[in-house]
């Protein structure tokens, strides 16, 4: 949440490490603190947390900063920075606000992105607020971490007092606390009704100009597949995960025309029964996106956490067991009918997803009369002829690839991209192939014995 004045390269692991490191011991205990608190958010508190750092590949205690703070830096890779001796100080309950605070700021920063936002000091408080607010509600929190007897960051009843205060001064109505924190603009829109806007200086960097570093890029790879998984875990049945994403959305969808969009193309509205009304290509990219988490879903096994049981040991708790997953990597093969024309939209859109999905190992296929395995990116072409059953036969592993083995890997689901006119086929595993037909094309598999996954996708502009 704040740092010592810039004293190193926020993005520079080795200096950050180096910098007046804390004794190993200090060192050690924070991170057993920061193990837990993850395993916690994976656990019951937070699935968008969870998802989050796990994409942190680099989580680097230094003195560097005075709390925490994620930073997006400019060669894509996420890094989680925590002051160790901070995080000793505040304990297990104060690092699991600190690293939600955190994990909330870079949702945050994709979702509002606008430059006049992100440069207007009441903004940032009106964000600090709503953090600080929903992360109490989801932790079950009553008040702010204490540091040495002091509230860590900015206490969202402390500022609505002040609002009440001001507005009440002008002869003005103010909004009751939980009208108030309804959603991330109403906290905005109140506070610049007051004739003082507060803007005070804390420990959290965002409150900074420059803030933390964050490549807005890289901010929007990770934000976008965080979200992503955790809409698919929620569709899955996921009861934490779908709250979560919920909350968020009702919080968010509508404050900008940005975030707006960015839900609407997730189409997380599917979740509270709603859809955007101005997306044409909304329905089968949900449709797909549903049908992908219930053929992708994860295997669990039951495990003894040996970090958090010994943790909870030493804090005189019972130990637990929790459920952990994915098994193992789940197989997708993307099969593009390439003897047609199709939409450049529709495969953009389908190899991005693809990308932003965790835990997946993904196969590409471009087929005509014969199956060409391709890698996103390269050129493919197009000849005479469409067979599916070249698609099935090589799948299945009956013929050989172009570097003369068998297909080995078994999938767990197959998506086909086609005008759908071909012979038609009755794969081994029918429950496991998708089938996506471009406009004008033949739904077949749709009525087809055993009827498999089949939706149109629109070919205009998206």
């Amino acid at each position: 949440m704040g740092v010592s004045g810039h004293v190193v390269d926020l993005t520079d692991r080795r200096a950050l490490a180096e910098w007046r490191p804390a004794p190993p011991e200090v060192v050690a205990q924070a991170r057993r603190l920061k193990e837990a608190a993850l395993l916690d958010f994976g656990l019951t508190e937070s699935a968008v947390a969870s998802w989050l750092y796990a994409k942190c590949r680099h989580q680097v205690p230094t003195t560097a900063v005075e709390t925490a703070a994620v930073v997006a830096s400019g060669d894509g890779t996420c890094l989680l920075l925590y002051n160790p001796r901070f995080f000793v100080a505040v304990g297990l309950a104060g690092v699991k606000f600190v690293l939600f605070h955190e994990a909330r700021h870079l949702l945050q920063r994709h979702l509002f992105a606008e430059p006049e936002l992100r440069a207007d000091p009441v903004f940032r408080v009106a964000t600090e607020v709503s953090i600080n607010h929903v992360a109490m509600v989801r932790l079950g929190r009553t008040g702010l971490p204490l540091l040495d007897g002091e509230p860590v960051g900015i206490d969202p009843r402390g500022i609505h007092a002040r609002y009440v205060a001001d507005l009440t001064a002008q002869g003005l109505d103010a909004l009751a606390y939980p009208d108030f924190v309804e959603t991330d603009q109403s906290v905005y829109r109140e506070l610049l009704r007051m004739t003082d806007p507060p803007v005070p200086a804390h420990r959290c960097l965002h409150l900074l100009p420059g803030g933390v570093p964050a490549d807005q890029e890289t901010v929007d790879r990770i934000g976008s597949s965080v979200l992503l998984n955790t809409l698919l875990a929620a569709r899955r049945g996921q009861a934490l995960a779908e709250r979560e994403l919920l909350d968020l959305l009702d919080r968010t969808d509508g404050a900008s025309e940005r975030a707006t969009r960015l839900w609407g193309t997730l189409g997380a509205g599917a979740l509270r029964g709603t859809a955007g009304a101005t997306r044409r290509v909304d329905w089968w990219q949900r449709w797909l996106v549903d049908v992908l988490a219930s053929k992708l879903s994860e295997g669990e096994r039951l495990v003894y956490p040996k970090k958090r049981g010994a943790l909870l040991a030493a804090l005189g708790q019972p130990p637990t067991l929790s459920r952990r997953g994915p098994v193992r990597t789940k197989v997708l093969v993307v099969a593009y009918d390439t003897s047609g024309s199709m939409p450049a939209h529709v495969v953009e859109w389908l190899t991005e997803l693809v990308g932003r999905i965790d835990g997946v190992e993904a196969h590409w296929l471009s087929f005509d009369g014969v199956v060409m395995p391709f890698r996103p990116g390269e050129r493919v072409y197009g000849g005479g002829g469409t067979s599916f059953q070249a698609v099935a036969d090589h799948v299945e592993g009956r013929t050989p690839t172009a570097e003369g083995r068998a297909f080995e890997e078994r999938p767990d689901a197959v998506v086909v991209l086609t005008d759908g006119y071909a012979p038609h086929i009755t794969p081994a595993e029918p429950e496991k192939w998708i089938w996506l037909i471009t406009e004008g094309g033949d739904d077949w598999p749709d009525h087809h014995t055993p009827q498999m996954a089949c939706h149109r996708v629109t070919t205009g502009a998206s």
